[in-house]
């Protein structure tokens, strides 16, 4: 069964609002899906942002826990206000490009300083030049702890597909690692991330890393995390680009687990398990990558 975007956004929105006035949920994720405008099979921001709410909606070794879409800023207070924590994804942080932008990021300044999660999914760690002071010094820096610096004055990271091979840089114990153990992919993991001009600042990690590039290989942080003074966590993950690795259990386990360890939730011992339905389910453009169409 596939799911119409609007029919979809419409039923979710009418489940958070029945069981946020019951209180039957201990957990509230956002999926917030910004603009993008890559070729079919590549980002699908939409379709992955419904596979993520699905992924939570129906996980076999966690309850109490609802994930709901939105294709814009919720305009509901109580919604905004429920979260604990927040997903992005986008062509760049959509906190910069959705409609709005200036009530967006006070909005988050509020929800962060009363320590709630915030998580960006491949480009939604992007910010543009125009979005950053300077000195590369961007409220999403102190969020999530980095981000895929895209045409930036200050750095210039780089987005480049290879078969990488991603290993996880946390300690074995930590809760995002759950389940999942190095693997290859052929994809996009951005590389040379800005940290801040003396790197990794205080409460911030890697996740994972890979070698890159392929002729002179140097260990590159792909994804990172942070724990914040305000109590709160956040982080950013650089892939998936291809619409098809959303199918890669390692790579679908690592996003959950770290989207939950965000919300503050424990992790379960294996890592956030889901059964994935076929990827056409959550109606991308093409499942496949597709030349983008020439208007």
């Amino acid at each position: 069964m596939k799911l119409n975007p609007m029919i979809y956004l419409l039923g979710s929105a009418l489940l958070f609002s029945a069981s946020l006035r019951a209180g039957e949920i201990e957990t509230e994720i956002l999926v917030i899906v910004g603009p993008e405008g890559h070729a079919p099979g590549t980002h699908e921001v939409a379709a992955g942002g419904r596979l993520m709410a699905h992924c939570f909606n129906h996980a076999e070794n966690v309850d109490e826990i609802r994930a709901t879409v939105f294709y814009r800023w919720p305009q509901d207070r109580a919604v905004v206000e429920s979260a604990d924590t927040i997903v992005f994804i986008g062509d760049q942080f959509p906190g910069a490009r959705l409609e709005d932008s200036a009530r967006v990021m006070r909005d988050l300044d509020e929800l962060t300083n009363r320590g709630c999660g915030i998580v960006c999914i491949h480009y939604a760690t992007g910010l543009a030049a125009q979005d950053v002071n300077p000195d590369g010094d961007h409220p999403l820096l102190h969020w999530t702890g980095g981000y895929f610096a895209t045409r930036c004055n200050h750095h210039q990271s780089v987005a480049r597909i290879f078969e990488a091979t991603v290993t996880p840089s946390v300690p074995a114990d930590h809760p995002t690692g759950r389940g999942w153990a190095e693997f290859k992919v052929r994809d996009e993991p951005y590389t040379r991330n800005w940290f801040g001009k003396d790197g990794l600042a205080d409460g911030a990690f890697a996740l994972a890393s890979v070698q890159f590039p392929p002729d002179n290989p140097q260990r590159e942080v792909v994804a990172w995390a942070i724990e914040r003074d305000d109590g709160g966590r956040g982080a950013g993950i650089t892939m998936p680009h291809f619409f098809r690795n959303w199918e890669r259990t390692e790579l679908r386990r690592f996003i959950l687990n770290t989207i939950l360890w965000t919300a503050g939730r424990e992790v379960p011992t294996d890592g956030v398990e889901t059964t994935l339905p076929e990827l056409e389910t959550f109606e991308p453009v093409s499942v496949d990558p597709q030349p983008r169409s020439k208007k």
